[in-house]
């Protein structure tokens, strides 16, 4: 790890400091996990690509809306309320 202060030498307040890491390793191994949804719930990446679905038909058909509506309608239509 590298450190690198500057700052003007006439006040000891003006301080930057900058961190720098060094990147591992091309050999190293990243470590992933699988995270599942609880049983009959959609996915995070499913309920993204149905908002993506539903917002794109609602721009087609000149409706207003937010991205937050068609989260929350991708929700109810995935969990079939």
């Amino acid at each position: 790890m590298i450190k690198v202060i500057q700052g003007n030498m006439k006040t000891a307040k003006a301080k930057t400091t900058v961190t720098v890491k060094k990147a591992a390793p091309a050999s190293a191994t990243v470590k992933t996990r699988k995270v599942s949804a609880k049983k009959g719930e959609p996915t995070e990446e499913q309920i993204r690509l149905k908002a993506q679905e539903i917002y794109n038909e609602r721009i087609s058909s000149g409706v207003w809306g937010t991205a937050d509506d068609d989260w929350h309608k991708a929700e109810t239509v995935l969990r079939g309320l």
